[in-house]
């Protein structure tokens, strides 16, 4: 691993803070709705990646949130019972399900997605497109994401 010698221990730990602080308060903002629907963070992760990628398969889900079938079939239950998604069958395949969000399920999406942008959206008013572009290298440097 390449030294960088301008960051410590310390400034890491700071920057992970940072990260932590941050998904806290971008979860925190949606709290209020995410509670009128009797859900949480779970199916908040559920329903954005389902409005990224519509019609993901329950394996692309499994894979993108790295959880188990089990916690992953609870939320999508959940999901089920106030009608914000459905499922539709391979053409190909029967056993894949494709997975869509209802006209309820894009509602909730909007009305959690409406509020959390508002904090990244003010963020990136107040930085420099050099800094924007920076920030989203970082990221997927991070989350391993290719360039």
């Amino acid at each position: 691993m390449k030294k960088l010698l301008y960051l410590k221990d310390q400034e890491l730990k700071q920057y992970i803070e940072k990260i932590f602080m941050g998904y806290r308060e971008t979860v925190s903002d949606a709290k209020n709705i995410l509670d009128k629907y009797s859900i949480g963070v779970a199916h908040n992760k559920v329903i954005h990646l389902i409005s990224l990628y519509e019609g993901i398969t329950i394996s692309e889900l499994l894979k993108k949130l790295k959880v188990t079938k089990q916690s992953l079939n609870r939320v999508l239950k959940d999901l089920i019972k106030l009608n914000a998604i459905n499922y539709e069958k391979d053409e190909k395949d029967t056993r894949i399900k494709h997975v869509f969000l209802t006209v309820e399920g894009n509602k909730l999406f909007n009305e959690i997605f409406s509020i959390q942008k508002k904090r990244i959206y003010n963020a990136f008013l107040g930085s420099n497109s050099k800094e924007v572009i920076s920030f989203d290298n970082v990221l997927k440097k991070i989350i391993n994401e290719k360039l």
